[in-house]
């Protein structure tokens, strides 16, 4: 006889499988469309498990790199590893973090399974039920879980990886994140493909609960193949006195992405920040943003971009923030310069103001390298070129909050890499 706990999961289950199924062919509200079935499935045991980082390819090694995954583990807190649908790697350097990959947590704790699809809904759109039905109904649980203890502050980040090494196939991942009371929490996650890898679909939710007086920073950092097509799916929960941090940088390339993750600001004092950092390159059709509910006392949320478009890529920034009750401030900041005839950039600003006695604004500002910029660095020497490269990452350049200083300047190093000859 099934004990009340365990009835509970099981309708938690069918309820989750039954919404996800009537969602299977369900567009994004924005963004281009995918066709989710020209893509392969992969199995959880494809790749088999290492004992280090060091394991893999020296090219795999420099790609993660890229992309802030030190195979040596330098200033970190923790690793792991997800290929395909593999979770191959995970290794927790403090005893302050616990890191195991989804379906441990579920086997290790029975509330696990009552945070899933809480943040993120199953039938949000296609991409979220395909992840939510591969879960139910065969079984593949892939994604990380990674919890800061209570009282416990991190100094070095967890860092973790999702990366494709095959071709033409589809990669979901559910992640839990959380940040137990008063504790903070740094996580670096980079997604990357293989050298030989041109095309592939990347879905991945993330669900973050941030306890009352607790912190966690998530700095994002992408480095696809030009013709993968790229859907995050995020959701948070921020608690009393609570902090969130968003960093999202892409560095390179990219068929499509379409991300807006949303920031339930639900306690007192409750805070999220949002950073992004565009490059768009070649063809690329990016649509980012970010989006805060305000529900709570004092609560607060801060958007804030910049995007630079070269070649033919089309970039959508996105805002939009919600006041749900008096007594909260939001701002949004988009900031874009268009570096070629045949590319653009699009601010879609939104405020929402369900209350009175709040404060909500935004500004944004897109346009083109000033020329006066230009003459005054090539009179000095350098060439067009040089000029342009520099004023480009002087634009990109962002007080990365939020992060160790060391993870900082290596952030920056790598949105440098990222421009460098344009």
């Amino acid at each position: 006889m099934l004990k009340q706990k365990d009835l509970e999961d099981v309708l938690n289950v069918r309820n989750v499988s039954q919404k996800a199924a009537k969602a299977k062919d369900k567009k994004a509200a924005i963004g281009t469309d995918v066709t989710i079935e020209n893509y392969s499935e992969e199995t959880i045991d494809a790749y088999d498990v290492i004992d280090s980082l060091d394991d893999v390819s020296k090219s795999t090694q420099d790609t993660l790199l890229k992309v802030g995954v030190d195979s040596d583990e330098t200033n970190r807190a923790g690793s792991f590893l997800q290929v395909g649908q593999s979770n191959i790697f995970q290794d927790s350097l403090t005893g302050d973090v616990e890191l195991l990959n989804l379906q441990q947590a579920l086997d290790k704790y029975n509330w696990v399974s009552d945070l899933m699809w809480t943040t993120v809904q199953a039938d949000a759109d296609k991409y979220t039920a395909k992840t939510a039905l591969r879960e139910s109904e065969e079984n593949v649980r892939s994604g990380y879980f990674i919890r800061s203890k209570p009282g416990t502050k991190q100094t070095f980040p967890v860092q973790a990886c999702m990366f494709i090494a095959d071709q033409d196939v589809i990669q979901t991942t559910h992640n839990i994140i959380i940040a137990e009371e008063n504790s903070e929490l740094h996580l670096i996650t980079g997604c990357a493909t293989g050298d030989d890898v041109s095309s592939a679909l990347h879905v991945g939710v993330s669900e973050l609960f941030v306890k009352p007086g607790g912190k966690i920073t998530f700095t994002m950092i992408h480095n696809w193949a030009e013709q993968v097509e790229v859907r995050p799916r995020t959701g948070i929960k921020v608690e009393d006195n609570g902090t969130f941090i968003n960093n999202y940088i892409l560095t390179s390339p990219v068929h499509s992405l379409q991300s807006y993750p949303t920031a339930h600001c639900v306690g007192k004092n409750s805070r999220a920040l949002f950073q992004t950092i565009l490059n768009g390159q070649k063809d690329s059709y990016i649509d980012s943003g970010a989006r805060g509910i305000l529900s709570g006392d004092g609560a607060s949320t801060e958007v804030i971009s910049r995007a630079v478009s070269n070649d033919e890529s089309k970039i959508y920034a996105r805002g939009h923030l919600a006041g749900e009750r008096p007594n909260v401030k939001g701002h949004l900041e988009c900031n874009g310069l268009v570096l070629s005839d045949d590319s653009s950039i699009y601010a879609v600003p939104e405020l929402e103001a369900n209350s009175s006695g709040l404060e909500l604004s935004h500004e944004a500002a897109v346009g083109k390298i000033d020329e006066d910029e230009i003459y005054y660095l090539t009179s000095r020497g350098l060439t067009e070129e040089e000029a342009a490269a520099m004023i480009v990452r002087g634009f990109l350049s962002m007080d990365i909050t939020g992060l160790p200083p060391a993870l900082a300047k290596s952030t920056q190093e790598m949105i440098d890499m990222s421009v460098k000859g344009i």
